[in-house]
């Protein structure tokens, strides 16, 4: 759901459950990584609480066209073992019972590209293509009052003034072009790029599987939310050229599960490193542990 109309707003005084407004960080337009934003003011966070890693599927696109989740899938595997991982990056603090028991809707981040009233990126066709025209947008939808009032009691119970709400999907990230031969590459968060063919077209955005994030407070509002991506859906030069979107496979989610950085000292598996990095960059604190 995108935002309320400021005129509808103001005469019912509060949007539906989803809306950006009063949502705790406003919408930020950014170009390059880090994909981060705050609110005006971010408290000492203290002890966090955290919930399992949820999945949106039908983030950017419809639901069809993103990996199914679920017992059995790649998918569903990654989701499990990148909440362990988030289990021992935040040893010590407090653990939430899974978002499937908590009632209403939680908070929604989104990064993709901007997007016009139906939903395609916006593609500046005035200006250098892949080069200034870049432009991703990071919001967050307000939660269901519900929700807010399960979680901000289990909170309290915890002793923790804030919880990471952290969740796998599909993102629509636009291709950059760099250098005097228009090298083609995308940049999917903190220190790491993802390099594609030369042919590849700089209109047609690339489906990237990304782990986005909200720290919250106990009165559901966002003080900072952020997205790394993992995993940049290549495509064949023609259907790029035609401007096809190829689509993340089964075969490509598992392909990640077992990913390394080899440009990283250790070579860490890849969705290691988003994940360490969001739990950094929304708390604003290194992980407790983890290689």
């Amino acid at each position: 759901m995108r935002a309320c109309i400021p005129a509808v707003a103001l005469a019912l005084g509060a949007c539906a459950t989803g809306s950006t407004l009063r949502s705790g960080v406003g919408d930020r337009i950014l170009e390059h990584p880090p994909f981060y934003a705050s609110a005006p003011t971010v408290p000492d966070t203290g002890r966090v609480g955290h919930f399992p890693i949820g999945y949106q599927r039908g983030a950017t696109q419809q639901a069809q066209f993103d990996p199914a989740a679920g017992r059995g899938t790649p998918l569903g595997a990654l989701q499990e073992e990148m909440s362990r991982y988030l289990d021992s990056l935040l040893s010590g603090n407090l653990p939430l019972t899974g978002t499937d028991s908590a009632p209403g809707t939680p908070p929604d981040v989104r990064f993709s590209c901007e997007a016009d009233p139906l939903g395609d990126c916006i593609v500046d066709t005035s200006r250098a293509l892949g080069r200034g025209d870049i432009r991703m947008r990071l919001a967050v939808g307000r939660p269901s009052t519900d929700w807010v009032a399960w979680t901000s009691a289990r909170m309290a119970s915890g002793g923790v003034a804030t919880v990471l709400v952290l969740t796998l999907e599909v993102g629509q990230y636009r291709v950059r072009q760099t250098g005097l031969l228009g090298k083609k590459e995308i940049e999917l968060g903190t220190g790491y790029v993802s390099n594609l063919p030369w042919l590849t077209s700089v209109e047609t955005p690339v489906n990237v599987l990304q782990v986005t994030g909200a720290l919250v407070g106990r009165d559901g509002r966002a003080l900072r939310i952020g997205a790394e991506g993992m995993l940049a859906r290549r495509q064949g030069v023609l259907a790029s050229a035609a401007g096809l979107q190829a689509l993340i496979t089964d075969r490509e989610v598992e392909e990640l599960r077992a990913a390394r950085r080899g440009d990283l000292p250790g070579q860490p598996l890849v969705w290691q490193v988003a994940l360490r990095n969001l739990v950094a960059g929304l708390t604003g604190r290194s992980p407790v542990t983890g290689p």
